[in-house]
């Protein structure tokens, strides 16, 4: 079993209170963190009372619930792949394990338990977690729901002080005689449960938030068990057996294909409601505040493993069925757990109550924990959800799934849900509304909806309304085209221009799109120069003898931009715009077109000052160049804007380079061989005898060009050390320089390394820089280059 849990190779190492405990020096014991003790603890008084209640829900003997509460908590804490989430019997599974037991007996139900985790187990070494993440949440939510009005409308029979039926429509039915022969005493210990569920977590003030650390769960049971104890009322208490006599696991009796769909539905119901719960999980603990953040995020095929295995030692033991609970998790996170510690210490709690407990437990009165359970099922209907779906229309699926599990089955009320869900979605695939219209003498054409190819024969039929010659303005408001539509839309477009007409395409908000369908067609958003050779629309253009004009480019991307980024980059570029910049780094590279600072370097507005110019060169001070723009850019950069550091980044290819190899001495002086005068030391420092040349790590440069990209680099952070303001920061140390090298053709970056071997000649070397660069203290392991 253990060869399936999945091996994280890319994680960093776990700090203390992390999902993995740290290695420990020998010698050492092992800790457990005070806040995973106290967090157990919280949990344990939740789950105690909630276990007793599902097991009274189910039908099951109430051991049944321990048992699964003891074993959700060592075995999925130790082994699941969620360290947060708290497992045990959950009120999901209440109305799926009292019909097997009505069906099959407690002994078959406990071996449908164990085959349903075999069956988790091979899920998850199939590794198909994240599969089940793909079900609607409409179906989820109102699986859910469906199953909390079958726990509500069951409890609230023993509420009253009777007994519940096995179904939905009996439970309905038996309503009316069973509040004509009311039990007082049942009566009054249910309402006092749930006034004291609802009251205790809205006390106000200081006593309130003391008070809110022993759970509103514990405290209602325990105060009426004391209020029926105290007043001698004669209500059903809590009978626990011996353990001597207590139910194991059975073969398996019964139809093959009655304990296929048993086991079908165990094992639905226990995955998608612990992976659901740890994914929820995931997002609470993203929210909360050190120590949380040293927590791993859920490996979800280790959690089906886990769950897999909680699920197969509850059922040979006699347990419930397993699954993550939402209240326990989050009063786990909430409580300050920081590993799965707390998790498996709660199952331990269980365990000593179980034992040593049973006197106090078996004056529980059972009218408090069927209030409890039947305030969980009214839980399980929220509201929040509700609305939600019902703001992504997706009510009827919602609905169909809640009325299908509650008076058909879950199995069954999921499966129409799921139907209902893929009828929906086609529905509003197929469904697009494309209407026609003349307004001041412009024809309209509006596409409400997805264009696919099944709307193409209407849009077609709709574009050809528009008369040769007139003006047209398409309107796409919707968020997918499909291949079939973009080129239909696209030849009439065509089409209607050669014969003199005007097209222009808008999006849902107005806004023109330079390209048909660019929703969909990506390779004509911005930086189509260097995407063109995935879209072949330009060159057809121009065999047809209709070029693109030549402010098209620049109009397109202007307009991609103002589409597609500047809605995500406006809130940043704002708060730039009033706090001003303060870039941690001046970068200083070449003007050449290939190299795009922010994309090599991962940067976005302000991060970077960017200085810019034919062969990243750095004049000399007093230097004549008749050009005092880097030298200005420089102390900008360093006195006013205060930067950390200064990159110079060299690349392959350079033009400017290739002149100083190439061009001859003598000559006319024209503005470019003047500039080019401040890459001659660099020329001369390649030619030089008594210094090894600058190399890349791992093989030697490509060519003479090369060899002198990489010198220039060197160069350059020599002539930036003789400029003063740079000078001055460096001898108060709070200044760093460093080399670069791009690559263009290998898209490779090179970071100029120190020489940390003085026997060796003063050789400088560019060292590769990795895609995943291991981070030690805050410093990437590739060293960086001090001058």
């Amino acid at each position: 079993m253990s060869a399936c849990v999945p091996t994280r190779t890319t994680d960093p190492a776990p700090t203390p209170g992390a999902d993995t405990p740290p290695t420990r020096p020998p010698g050492k014991r092992f800790r457990v963190a005070g806040a995973d003790i106290s967090a157990s603890i919280a949990v344990f008084l939740i789950a105690l009372p909630l276990s007793l209640g599902i097991a009274l829900a189910t039908g099951a003997p109430l051991q049944a619930g321990l048992v699964a509460a003891a074993v959700g908590g060592i075995v999925a804490g130790r082994l699941g792949g969620s360290p947060l989430q708290v497992s045990g019997p959950a009120a999901g599974l209440t109305v799926v394990t009292a019909d097997l037991i009505q069906r099959f007996g407690w002994r078959t139900t406990c071996a449908i338990t164990v085959l349903a985790g075999l069956a988790q187990l091979g899920l998850g070494c199939l590794r198909v977690a994240r599969t089940a993440l793909a079900v609607s949440p409409a179906v989820v939510h109102g699986m859910l729901a469906g199953i909390g009005v079958s726990i509500a409308v069951a409890q609230l029979h023993i509420v009253l002080g009777g007994t519940p039926q096995s179904a939905v429509v009996d439970n309905l039915r038996a309503l009316p005689a069973q509040l004509a022969d009311l039990h007082p005493a049942a009566l009054s210990i249910s309402l006092l449960t749930l006034a004291v569920l609802l009251l205790w977590p809205r006390i106000p003030g200081r006593a309130g938030r003391i008070a809110r650390v022993v759970p509103a769960a514990l405290v209602s049971v325990a105060l009426a068990t004391g209020v029926a104890s105290a007043a001698g009322f004669r209500v059903d208490q809590v009978e626990l057996p011996s353990w001597r006599s207590h139910a194991l696991v059975g073969l398996p009796e019964g139809p093959a294909l009655g304990l296929v769909a048993a086991v079908l539905t165990i094992t639905l119901v226990c995955s998608v409601q612990s992976l659901l719960g740890a994914v929820a999980v995931d997002k609470l603990v993203s929210k909360q505040p050190e120590p949380h953040r040293d927590v791993r995020r859920s490996d979800l095929n280790r959690e089906l493993l886990g769950q897999g295995s909680a699920n197969i030692v509850s059922g040979a033991l006699g347990g419930l069925p397993v699954a993550g609970v939402a209240v326990r998790s989050t009063a786990n996170v909430r409580a300050g757990a920081v590993s799965r510690n707390s998790t498996m210490l709660h199952g331990v709690w269980v365990v000593v109550a179980a034992l040593l407990l049973v006197p106090v437990l078996e004056l529980i009165p059972l009218a408090a924990l069927a209030a409890l359970v039947m305030a969980v099922g009214i839980q399980m209907v929220s509201l929040y959800h509700i609305r939600t779906i019902t703001r992504h229309r997706e009510i009827l699926v919602y609905a169909v799934t809640t009325v299908g599990v509650a008076f058909i089955g879950v199995l069954q009320g999921v499966a129409l849900g799921v139907a209902v869900a893929v009828a929906v979605a086609l529905h509003r695939l197929a469904r697009t509304r494309i209407t026609h219209e003349v307004r001041d003498g412009v024809h309209h054409v509006r596409a409400r909806g997805q264009l696919t190819f099944l709307a193409v024969p209407r849009l077609s039929r709709t574009l050809h309304l528009v008369p040769p010659g007139a003006d047209a303005v398409v309107e796409l408001d919707g968020s997918f085209m499909d291949h079939a539509a973009y080129e239909s839309l696209q030849c009439w477009q065509d089409e209607h221009t050669a014969h003199g007409g005007g097209v222009e395409i808008t999006g849902r908000d107005g806004t023109r799109i330079a390209e048909p369908a660019s929703a969909s067609h990506s390779c004509c958003r911005p930086w189509t120069p260097w995407r063109n050779h995935h879209c072949d629309r330009p060159q057809e253009e121009q065999e047809a003898g209709r070029p693109r004009p030549s402010g098209y480019q620049l109009a397109s991307g202007i307009s991609a931009f103002q589409r597609d980024t500047a809605p995500h980059v406006r809130g940043e570029l704002a708060r730039l715009a009033r706090e001003g910049q303060q870039p941690a780094q001046l970068f200083l590279t070449c003007a050449d077109s290939r190299v795009v600072t922010s994309m090599i370097t991962s940067s976005g507005p302000g991060d970077l000052f960017v200085v810019r110019n034919v062969g990243n060169l750095v004049p000399l001070p007093g230097a004549e160049s008749g050009d005092d723009s880097v030298g200005a850019a420089i102390e900008y950069a360093v006195d006013v804007l205060k930067v950390r550091s200064i990159t110079v980044c060299g690349h392959s290819g350079c033009g400017a380079m290739q002149a100083l190899l190439n061009t001859p001495p003598g000559g006319a002086q024209t503005p470019l061989r003047r500039w080019l005068r401040h890459g001659l030391p660099s020329l001369e420092r390649v030619g030089a005898q008594d210094r090894a040349w600058a190399r890349l790590s791992g093989r030697a440069p490509a060519d003479a060009v090369e060899q002198l990209c990489l010198t220039n680099v060197v160069q350059q952070l020599e002539h930036l050390k003789a400029h003063e303001a740079v000078a001055r920061r460096l001898a108060e140390g709070d200044l760093e320089l460093h080399g670069m090298y791009f690559h263009v053709g290998e898209a490779q970056a090179y970071l100029l390394t120190e020489n940390s071997d003085a026997e060796h000649l003063p050789d400088e070397v560019f060292a590769q820089v990795a895609p995943t660069a291991l981070v030690e203290g805050g410093r990437a392991e590739t060293r960086r280059a001090s001058a």
